[in-house]
């Protein structure tokens, strides 16, 4: 039988009901736990909804990996080239990307009797994902998307509809201006998106292939550049760097440079304010998790000077510091269970209700998304229980050496 785990089992059991000092210390002690895992879990549960929310956003808009001319990517003029089967071909057989389509970017001018704003089309064609967009939709729907003919159909944010105030099945006017002269087209509204991606938002609309490279004035096989989606965003660096290698200094037939380059690359911003997030987690981890340790070092001190009457008796009979001080660690570890509980209960249940309720709201101006967004991550809970249960009983080692200061004859007349 292991003496210490029995006899932290008896006073864990029946030890409250006896010590009166020791009662408010340990349901400090647990609280502080409780409360310190609750946070934390809370804490990395929105940061990781957060980031994959907004980021998911990005890249729905484009696509993890963009192959386009050098100079294209190098500015915000549009040079066309040439994305052929075989091209397609051979994006796809790289080890990491997951779907290929190609993409044609227009800009041009939205007219209504009474205002006009100027816009970028984004002409798609039947590869196109459409996943996100769709889910995006707050009226109308998505209009089958042509890469041989042009269906005059236009899908618009929210943001320009309010602007120009169009609605579903309007017909407006679009004008065009490039080296062609100036080129007109009546589009129907087919439906209305809103992602809160003011950026984006304020001017991406969405149409036929075939209708934007016609605008465009450019060949059949010519488009923007192909989008690239990857298996694991993880990987996007090193997919990336396979991509750039099988298309760099590449010259097609109408002697434009492939080049490629990937969200990150194309959304610096973004995506370095994101990963400002992972510092503010790693304060909160780091706060919460010295505010438990500090309450269990409270209440394991209260308790080994309450129990020294104890600790003496049990010098006599023989038990040596090392059998004792690991009596009030395991007692110690008790007390963290219980608060872990209470912690993971408290913290997943908050999770759980933001998910299904979305009870706390967001000004989507500032924060791209209407309501807190959080992701639940099984692994990193476990993990963060784990952490937590090792750095307070970690912390408790050292002031579990008071113990061998107790000595037998003294405590019998301590009180």
């Amino acid at each position: 039988m292991n003496f210490p785990l029995f006899i932290a089992r008896k006073i864990y059991d029946g030890g409250d009901k006896t010590r009166k000092v020791s009662k408010p210390a340990i349901r400090i002690a647990t609280a502080g736990v409780a409360i310190g895992l609750a946070v934390m879990i809370v804490s990395v549960c929105v940061v990781l909804g957060f980031k994959h929310t907004i980021r998911d956003k990005v890249v729905g808009f484009g696509s993890d990996i963009t192959v386009a001319d050098f100079l294209t990517l190098q500015s915000s003029e549009q040079y066309p080239i040439q994305v052929s089967d075989s091209l397609i071909k051979v994006l796809k057989a790289v080890p990491g990307v997951k779907h290929v389509q190609r993409y044609v970017y227009t800009q041009g001018i939205l007219k209504t009797d009474n205002d006009f704003l100027g816009i970028v089309m984004k002409g798609v064609g039947p590869d196109f994902d459409s996943t996100f967009i769709h889910n995006s939709m707050v009226e109308g729907g998505l209009p089958h998307f042509s890469d041989t003919e042009s269906h005059q159909k236009l899908v618009v944010s929210r943001t320009i509809a309010d602007k120009l105030n169009l609605k579903v099945g309007q017909r407006i006017f679009a004008y065009f201006i490039n080296k062609q002269g100036v080129r007109t087209r009546r589009f129907t509204i087919a439906g209305i998106y809103a992602t809160n991606m003011k950026q984006f938002d304020s001017q991406i609309c969405f149409t036929d292939l075939y209708t934007a490279n016609k605008l465009n004035g450019w060949e059949p096989d010519q488009y923007s550049g192909a989008e690239l989606q990857v298996d694991d965003f993880s990987q996007l660096d090193a997919v990336s760097r396979r991509v750039l290698n099988k298309v760099k200094n590449t010259i097609d037939h109408y002697g434009e440079t492939y080049s490629s380059e990937n969200i990150t690359e194309q959304n610096p911003q973004i995506f370095s304010w994101l990963d400002l997030m992972d510092m503010n987690v790693w304060i909160i981890l780091a706060l919460m998790t010295a505010v438990a340790g500090v309450t269990m070092i409270s209440g394991l001190l209260i308790i080994i000077l309450e129990r020294t009457q104890m600790i003496g008796m049990l010098k006599a009979l023989g038990s040596r510091n090392r059998q004792i001080r690991h009596i009030f660690l395991w007692f110690s570890t008790f007390i963290i269970g219980r608060g872990l509980f209470w912690g993971n209960l408290i913290g997943l249940g908050c999770i759980f209700l933001q998910k299904w309720t979305g009870i706390i709201k967001l000004d989507p101006q500032t924060y791209y998304v209407s309501t807190v967004p959080v992701e639940l991550d099984i692994l990193l809970v476990i993990a963060l229980n784990l952490a937590t249960l090792m750095v307070c009983v970690g912390v408790l080692i050292a002031p579990s050496y008071l113990i061998s200061h107790i000595h037998p004859a003294r405590s019998m007349h301590y009180e």
